[in-house]
């Protein structure tokens, strides 16, 4: 199923909840709607869907204009923040509803699809129990298991697990990925967290405040954000952004820290400010060839999950650094963060991308200038 939104938008009154946008969903793949809240991740799955209509622009499924068609008249799935389940139904009868509902296939074609999805979402052992009678993780995965039971040509995930446990998004984060690998559906996955993007892979259309930013493979939409309003939401931790400007040796931090990050033509001789971007996770504590070291004392240290975030007052400004495993800093303490140069962004005076990371670490180091 090809689903295109051309030219659409969408007003409440005064307000603009959408911008106009042009989107074409890649078949039988998923595409991650990622945003802050009110990005407008909502509104544009509702049009999707058929349960809201434009106000200007067209959706159309496989080259017919669906625009204004309900919900009802197509075939779609949906898994909202909120599990909704049948409180008097058994998990079996509410995951076999659309089976039954869509006719065709016998008792035991029922049964079987109802013991399969329930194996792999690790409910099975409560396919005769009430809603009432599970927890808020089993009840989202029968919500997942009745929308997946549909096999719909498009199925709509609004942030179906915002409201579950670390533990429990973890483990479903990773279930998913692989139901959906394994389906013919074209998915679309709406959340917050930069985190799910990156899990979830296929495609990212990155969004804030009613515009779509950019949309691509979320590998490439992730290592090459075309703006700085993209990097901010496609980083958790934001991406620690700072001044500078263009010099012999490539970009110089206001600090004064020369760093041999090459630049395109013409962008030398600008005299305007460009903005240096560095991710959490391309700061380290361990020094490696071609490395420039930023000493500075510990403000803060967090643990979240198996990662420690550290901010670290640095002569160049507060960075974050996103540290693998679990660490302890005492507040005060020195510590010196490395960078590699080749792990640098370059953003222009309009906030847009100039040169993203081109190379792993462990090639040849570049050249460092400067001391701090």
């Amino acid at each position: 199923m090809e689903l295109k939104l051309e030219s659409v938008e969408k007003q409440v009154g005064p307000s603009t909840h959408l911008y106009p946008m042009d989107l074409r969903l890649q078949p039988r793949a998923v595409t991650v709607l990622l945003g802050a809240t009110q990005a407008g991740k909502t509104t544009l799955m509702r049009l999707m869907a058929g349960l809201d209509t434009p106000s200007k622009g067209k959706v159309t499924v496989d080259g017919k204009d669906v625009t204004g068609v309900p919900v009802r008249d197509r075939n779609v799935a949906m898994v909202y923040q909120q599990f909704i389940n049948y409180p008097s139904m058994t998990v079996f009868d509410n995951i076999a509803s659309p089976l039954k509902l869509r006719g065709g296939i016998d008792r035991a074609g029922i049964t079987q699809r109802v013991q399969s999805l329930a194996e792999r979402l690790h409910i099975e052992p409560f396919l005769k129990r009430l809603p009432a009678e599970l927890s808020g993780g089993q009840q989202q995965r029968v919500a997942l298991a009745r929308a997946l039971a549909k096999n719909a040509p498009l199925m709509l995930l609004d942030e179906p697990l915002v409201n579950l446990d670390y533990k429990l998004r973890e483990e479903l984060r990773e279930e998913l990925s692989a139901l959906f690998a394994a389906g013919d559906s074209t998915v679309v996955y709406a959340t917050t967290e930069p985190t799910e993007a990156l899990l979830l892979g296929g495609y990212t259309a990155v969004m804030d405040q009613g515009e779509l930013l950019q949309y691509g493979p979320t590998a490439e939409v992730f290592h090459k954000p075309k703006s700085i309003r993209v990097a901010r939401a496609f980083s958790d931790p934001p991406m620690n952004l700072l001044g500078g400007q263009a010099a012999s040796l490539g970009v110089q931090l206001n600090s004064g820290l020369q760093l041999n990050v090459p630049l395109p033509n013409g962008v030398r001789g600008l005299s305007s400010d460009l903005t240096i971007g560095l991710r959490a996770s391309a700061l380290r504590i361990t020094e490696r060839p071609g490395d420039v070291a930023l000493p500075g004392k510990v403000e803060l240290a967090e643990i979240s999950g198996s990662d420690t975030f550290v901010h670290v007052d640095t002569p160049v400004g507060e960075l974050v650094a996103q540290l693998t495993g679990v660490h302890y800093f005492d507040l005060g303490a020195q510590l010196t963060l490395y960078l590699h140069p080749s792990q640098v962004y370059v953003f222009d005076p309009k906030g847009d991308l100039l040169v993203a990371p081109t190379r792993e670490m462990g090639a040849e180091p570049l050249t460092v200038q400067g001391t701090l």
